[in-house]
C-alpha cells in the first residue's frame, strides 16, 4: 500500500483535474434520485432506495467518461464503500479501474444551528468507520458543517471540531477533508469568508510539518481569498463545492479562482437520467466532465 499511497497522494497534490462528490447520505439521497427521474414510488424501503442510489453511482462511475484523465478523487457514501462495482468493491474499482482516488464521507449530519453555524453531530464511531475504510483501501475522508453567518464563536467552533476530528483522521493514515461550508445563502458571506480564512490559517500554522490535510469550501465572494492556504505545503489541495448554485454557474465562479479545483455534487449529475438510453447518459456525463474539468483547470485571467 505504501508505493500506491504515495502515487494517489501525488496525483490528489498535482493533477490536473477535479473530484466527484457522490456521497450522497440517507436524508439527502430522496432529492438526488428525485432529480434523477426516480420518485418514491419506485421504492417501498430504505433499503430499496439504496439499491436505486448505488445503481444510480454504478452508472456514473462505470461510464467511460468517468475515468483519472479527468477525475482525480471519488467521494463515496459508507453503503457505496461497502459495496461491489462490476464485482470488485467500489473503492477498489475507483483505483484499479478508474485511477480515480477513493475517498469516504465520515460525518453524521448536522446539529442544530447555534451561533450561526451548525456543527457536526458527533461521530461516534469513527474509529471503527476509519479501520473498514483502510481495509478497503480509502485514501481519505471529507466531513461537513456548515456557517450561516458571520459569528466569530461560531465560526471558531466549526474549524475546532473541524480540525479535532481532522486530527484522529490523519493519526489513523488517511488525509482528511475538511469541510467548513458557507451557506452561499448567508446575508454576510463576505464577512463569515473573512473569519474563515483567518480561524483555518491560524489552525493551519499550529500543524506539524508533515502534516497533510485538505480542504472543500465554498467558492469564495474574492476571488483568491484561500489562495495562501492553498500554497501551504500541509495542504494538499483546496477543492471548492458548488453549493446549490448551478452547474454553469458553480464552473463561471470557480473558473475566475486560480487555488481552487471543483469538488461537485449535485452540479456534476445535473442533466443525467434514469430514462436516458447508454448513448444519451453518457454523452451528457462526459459533457458534464469537461465543463467542471474546464474550470478547474483552465482559469480565466485576473480582470478577465
Amino acid at each position: 500500500m505504501a508505493g500506491m499511497d504515495a502515487t494517489q497522494l501525488e496525483k490528489v497534490r498535482s493533477g490536473r483535474g477535479f473530484f466527484a462528490a457522490l456521497d450522497q447520505s440517507g436524508g439527502s439521497t430522496p432529492k438526488a434520485l428525485a432529480e434523477y427521474g426516480i420518485d418514491q414510488s419506485r421504492y417501498t424501503s430504505e433499503d430499496e432506495m439504496f439499491d436505486l442510489v448505488h445503481a444510480m453511482r454504478t452508472r456514473v462511475i462505470t461510464d467511460p467518461a468517468f475515468d483519472g484523465s479527468r477525475i482525480l478523487g471519488a467521494i463515496l457514501f459508507e453503503q457505496t464503500m461497502e459495496r461491489d462495482m462490476h464485482g470488485v468493491p467500489s473503492a477498489q474499482y475507483l483505483w484499479a479501474e478508474k485511477q480515480v482516488v477513493p475517498f469516504l464521507k465520515v460525518d453524521k449530519g448536522l446539529a442544530a444551528e447555534q451561533n450561526g453555524v451548525q456543527l457536526m453531530k458527533p461521530i461516534d464511531t469513527l474509529d471503527e468507520l476509519l479501520e473498514r475504510a483502510t481495509r478497503h483501501q480509502i485514501f481519505g475522508t471529507k466531513m461537513r458543517s456548515v456557517i450561516h453567518d458571520a459569528d466569530e464563536d461560531g465560526v471558531a467552533a466549526i474549524a475546532d471540531q473541524q480540525f479535532e476530528y481532522g486530527a484522529r483522521i490523519s493519526a489513523a493514515g488517511l488525509v482528511p477533508i475538511l469541510e467548513p461550508e458557507v451557506s452561499i445563502g448567508s446575508p454576510h458571506k463576505d464577512e463569515a469568508e473573512m473569519l474563515l480564512q483567518n480561524a483555518l490559517q491560524t489552525r493551519i500554522d499550529a500543524l506539524p510539518g508533515d502534516a497533510a490535510v485538505m480542504l472543500k469550501l465554498t467558492i469564495p465572494t474574492q476571488a483568491g481569498r484561500y489562495a495562501a492556504i492553498a500554497a501551504d505545503p500541509r495542504v494538499v489541495r483546496v477543492l471548492a463545492l458548488s453549493g446549490g448554485y448551478s452547474r454553469h454557474d458553480a464552473c463561471a465562479l470557480l473558473a475566475r479562482d486560480p487555488s481552487m479545483i471543483a469538488s461537485f455534487s449535485r452540479a456534476l449529475l445535473e442533466g443525467l437520467s434514469d430514462q436516458q438510453t447508454g448513448a444519451q447518459f453518457h454523452a451528457q456525463l462526459d459533457a458534464s466532465i469537461a465543463q467542471i474539468f474546464e474550470a478547474s483547470v483552465d482559469k480565466v485571467p485576473a480582470g478577465g
